[in-house]
Parts: C-alpha cells; sequence; structure tokens
C-alpha cells in the first residue's frame, strides 16, 4: 500500500476512533465507578465495629495468622438494589466462604468500557469482584449504572456488623480512589422540607421494624411505656450527620441517662421548627448552625443494639409528627 494512502487510512481511522469515544465515552472518562448500592450514593466505605473494619488495609485474623483486608466494604443494607460500578463483562458465581452460609455469593465484572459499532473492541480498565451479593445473572454484557442483583442478609451471618459490599479488585490493588465520586451530592436545600440528616441516606429513609421494634412514628413500644414519639431516620454506625435546617445549637441532649455509648444529642431550635437529634454526637452544642452542615457524626449503636437498624432518633421538641418534614418516610408501615 502506498505510503500516502497508509496515512489517509490511518487518519482516518482516528478521525472515526475519536468519533466513537465522543459518542460511547469508554469507562475510564468516567474518573470514578458509579454508586454501587442504593441508599449509598457516595459509595461510603465501612468503618469499625466489632467484627473489624471496612477500609483497605484494615487488619484481619484467622486463627492465630493475621492478614490484611484487600478489598474496601461498601456499606449496604440487606436487601438492597446493587448496581454496576462500570461496563463489563460479568462471570461467575464467586465464592468468598466456601461453606455456601447465607452470603456466599458474588459476582466478577471485567471491562470498562462500550463496544464499538464500527469496531470490534473492548476498552478494558478493571476487573472487580463483589462480593455478599446475589446478582442477577452470572454471565453476559452489564453496563454502567444497570441493576446487577441485591445485597444478601448479612445480619443473619453477622449480627451486628455494619452490613457491606466487600469490593475487591482481581489484582488485589487498592479501590477506594475509584468509588468516591467526583462531587459528593449535597444534602438538600429544599425549603419545604428538612435536609438530608444522614449521609448514604439522601431521603431520609425511616427505619422499618427489627427485633428491637419498628422506627415509624406512634409504632408500639415494648416496654409498656406507650408509643415512639419520635422518627427513626436510618444511619450507619459512624456516617456524617447533617442538620436538617438552620437554627440555634443547644445540649447535650441525653436519652438513656445511662452513659452508654449512644448517649448523645443535640437540639436544634430555629426556621420555625424545634428539634432533637439523639444517639449522634454533634461537633458542637451551642452556636449557629445552618441547612445542610455538618453537624457531627452517628455514635455506634451496633455495641448497645446488636442487629438493629442503625439510625438517629428524631423527636420534635413538642413530641408531634415530624414524618412530613422529611422528604421520603419509607419503611412507615410497609
Amino acid at each position: 500500500m502506498p505510503a500516502l494512502s497508509l496515512v489517509a487510512l490511518v487518519s482516518l481511522v482516528s478521525t472515526v476512533f475519536a468519533k466513537q469515544l465522543d459518542g460511547h465515552p469508554p469507562q475510564q472518562q468516567h474518573r470514578h465507578w458509579a454508586p454501587i448500592c442504593s441508599g449509598n450514593p457516595t459509595n461510603q466505605i465501612r468503618g469499625c465495629d466489632r467484627y473489624g473494619c471496612g477500609n483497605f488495609g484494615a487488619d484481619r485474623h484467622s486463627g492465630k495468622e493475621k492478614h490484611i483486608h484487600t478489598g474496601v466494604d461498601v456499606i449496604c443494607r440487606d436487601g438492597a438494589t446493587v448496581y454496576a460500578p462500570f461496563s463489563g463483562q460479568l462471570s461467575g458465581p464467586i465464592r468468598f466462604f466456601h461453606n455456601g452460609n447465607a452470603i456466599d455469593d458474588g459476582v466478577q465484572i471485567r471491562g470498562s468500557g462500550n463496544k464499538s459499532s464500527n469496531f470490534d473492541f473492548t476498552i478494558v480498565g478493571y476487573c472487580v469482584k463483589l462480593v455478599c451479593i446475589h446478582p442477577i445473572r452470572y454471565h453476559g454484557h452489564i453496563n454502567r449504572g444497570q441493576q446487577l442483583g441485591r445485597m444478601l442478609p448479612m445480619q443473619k451471618v453477622f449480627p451486628g456488623i455494619i452490613s457491606h459490599i466487600h469490593v475487591e479488585n482481581c489484582d488485589h490493588s487498592d479501590p477506594t480512589h475509584l468509588l468516591t465520586p467526583d462531587v459528593p451530592p449535597l444534602p438538600q436545600q429544599n425549603s419545604d422540607r428538612w435536609a438530608t440528616v444522614c449521609a448514604g441516606n439522601p431521603t431520609n429513609e425511616i427505619r422499618g421494624c427489627d427485633k428491637y421494634g419498628c422506627g415509624y412514628y406512634g409504632a408500639p413500644r415494648r416496654n409498656g411505656k406507650g408509643k415512639h414519639r419520635a422518627v427513626d431516620v436510618i444511619c450507619a454506625d459512624g456516617a456524617t450527620v447533617y442538620a436538617p435546617f438552620s437554627g440555634q445549637l443547644s445540649g447535650p441532649v441525653k436519652f438513656f441517662h445511662n452513659g452508654n455509648a449512644i448517649d448523645d444529642g443535640v437540639q436544634i431550635r430555629g426556621s420555625g421548627f424545634c428539634v432533637k437529634l439523639l444517639c449522634i454526637h454533634p461537633i458542637r452544642y451551642n452556636g449557629a448552625i445552618s441547612k445542610g452542615q455538618v453537624l457531627g457524626k452517628m455514635l455506634p449503636m451496633q455495641r448497645v443494639f446488636p442487629g438493629i437498624t442503625s439510625h438517629i432518633h428524631i423527636e420534635n421538641c413538642d413530641r408531634s409528627d415530624p414524618t412530613s418534614n422529611l422528604e421520603r418516610g419509607k419503611g412507615q408501615r410497609e
């Protein structure tokens, strides 16, 4: 082939290839993976609980041997929908425990791009195993953000653990930087409703029912002390807590009065509201705070009530129902 024709062909291929990338950009152009669990839009990583910590490199103990954690644990509520972090080919099943327990399932995804209609190529960049989930299938192609499956019942196997998806790169490298979103979603600023109060729960979803009771307003209490005059907004232990509206802080507010690990909280009064947020540790107990500003962190509820759905107890100062001020009150009477 003449040199001029070869140059022209290369130029043509380059032009077409560039257009393909414009129309079907490879996943490497996404600097970060998509959210992988509903209710956790920032891919928040599990902190520490009595079973260990969820960060890459955390200590692991198996009998007398000591290992390090070669994955990351992304917080995910039992039964939650799981999504593909990037586009690629599925393979599996992946067994982690090899004992057939209730969470011994998973799948591998390899790839990160789209096949071109004009050229038979796939941009390959990632290979990851997602464990403790049940995928909708073990083979075939899946797209970034497409439903992958559901979270398995981790509380059945490890009561009190922070339920999570184990995310492990196939080469055992650290995937943490890929899980962090480009711009974390801001808490809601809708003036008609309160802002998101807990990272990982953008809809202020209310705790359903567990062995300790139910989280909706008016739920009966087993101890015979009447009805629940508050709502319990789901919040993972250690998660960041935000101010639902602007106002003045006062506290501390004690609920249990026994000095346990979650006996802390704060009151906010302003914007026409007055509310107590309990089972959190605020960054301060006095002064002004703005709607959506960091208020503190969720305390380790699993230490006190193993297996409960960890939550912030939100109580209006006049003990009226605050549900309507939350964006969506899922879990009320389901």
